[in-house]
């Protein structure tokens, strides 16, 4: 069988790194066939990787997309307020689109989207990845199995590591609400996606606490200068201290692959000096926050305590779902799953182990399944636009009621919102 041909929108690290070295290594089941990226390094590195003629290279989504259809589907690997426009177009244009989450950066725009979708039969397919890794699948199909009993309470924690914090919601794209997204929903929409699916119930209504409290200007130690290169008094104690984090030897991993594409020591002190990854982590422009807590309430009586940090040694999910008949609880950190049954005293412990790509294999595995989809007609995407909806609008609702305070009741901030996306202007 030929493999599946798709253009790209967006040669960054998403694109690049996870969905073309999932390409590389899996040339039976994609080929890259355009790619439109702004930038002419990474734009160039990414058609010599993947053999795309110079004719079939873009600097801009809008110049692929007006093109007659160069392909049968599209990976979009923009950043989030590029979105909407670039995937309606795709979906118009007559793709099948595989889009990264967020979906939008409004929630009206995210109905669109879906709406979109199902108005021109197009599969519309988002990049909630943890669904398709053996650590959630498992954890999933226990919780669906009814071997906890009914379901009463959970806690969901999403421990943000510091030093992510930091490169991503500090120093990086997403530090700020206006011009990206919420913390709650650029980094959550995963959690929030997960917590519907395992539970299978809507969230009734929800209220939520949280702000910035660390990474502000009035929190910098005496004498700290702009930028971390700049000779800072304090360098020596700093967890956050720029040089540290990105000028060490291995270049492999994430983030340090990402703040240069002259990934030489010279290269990368250019990119700390110069650019937005050196800055001090108290003289930023960053506005998200740095630590939420959600409280939730399902329509079948179910509770959910979610916290969201940016404060943790560590940069992993840890959870426990108690039922009538056992207790659950797991961490991505230790790769275990542990279920302690209340009538027997019995504790099972379950190891999903490793797979290979990024998000624990959830990346080859979202991969694996849109091209699934796409070969078997009448298949419907396990993260299907109209699936990740919810997600998005939980997230939503809870900036809401972050800034408002109070209690926002989730049916009628779904009609709110479907009334809204009627009339209100694209978000671009």
């Amino acid at each position: 069988m030929k493999p599946v041909e798709m253009a790209l929108l967006g040669a960054g690290n998403r694109g690049t790194f996870a969905y073309g070295a999932y390409a590389k290594l899996n040339p039976h089941m994609v080929r890259f066939v355009a790619v439109a990226e702004p930038d002419p390094t990474r734009r160039e590195r990414f058609a010599k990787e993947h053999r795309i003629p110079p004719e079939r290279c873009f600097s801009s989504w809008e110049d692929l997309v007006a093109r007659p259809q160069l392909a049968e589907a599209l990976l979009n690997a923009t950043m989030d307020q590029t979105h909407v426009a670039s995937t309606l177009a795709a979906l118009s244009a007559g793709y099948h689109v595989l889009l990264e989450k967020p979906m939008a950066t409004t929630p009206e725009d995210c109905v669109r989207l879906v709406q979109a979708a199902e108005r021109t039969g197009r599969i519309l397919q988002v990049c909630h990845v943890l669904r398709y890794t053996r650590f959630w699948s498992i954890l999933h199909d226990l919780i669906r199995s009814g071997r906890l009993g009914q379901v009463v309470t959970v806690n969901h924690r999403e421990n943000v590591a510091y030093w992510h914090m930091a490169h991503s919601f500090v120093r990086g794209n997403w530090r700020s609400a206006a011009s990206s997204a919420p913390m709650i929903l650029a980094k959550c929409c995963h959690d929030m996606d997960i917590l519907y699916w395992n539970l299978g119930s809507p969230v009734r209504r929800l209220s939520s606490f949280g702000r910035l409290s660390h990474f502000r200007a009035d929190q910098a130690p005496k004498g700290a200068p702009e930028r971390c290169t700049d000779g800072c008094p304090v360098q020596e104690e700093c967890p956050f201290y720029a040089p540290r984090l990105y000028l060490r030897e291995d270049l492999t991993g994430w983030p340090v692959n990402v703040i240069s594409d002259d990934l030489s020591m010279e290269g990368r002190l250019k990119a700390l000096r110069e650019g937005p990854y050196g800055r001090c982590v108290y003289r930023c422009d960053n506005d998200v926050v740095d630590h939420q807590v959600v409280n939730m309430e399902c329509e079948d009586g179910i509770t959910i305590a979610f916290t969201m940090h940016g404060h943790s040694h560590d940069n992993v999910r840890t959870v426990r779902y108690d039922g009538t008949r056992a207790t659950l609880r797991a961490s991505e950190a230790t790769d275990e799953i542990i279920l302690y049954d209340h009538l027997t005293g019995n504790e099972e412990r379950i190891r999903p182990g490793a797979v290979m790509g990024g998000h624990g294999g959830g990346d080859t595995g979202v991969m694996n399944a849109f091209v699934a989809t796409l070969r078997e007609p009448g298949r419907e995407p396990l993260t299907s636009a109209r699936a990740s909806l919810e997600s998005h609008l939980m997230a939503f609702a809870a900036e809401r009621a972050r800034l408002e305070g109070g209690v926002v009741d989730m049916a009628a901030y779904r009609a709110e919102i479907e009334a809204r996306a009627l009339n209100a202007p694209l978000s671009m």
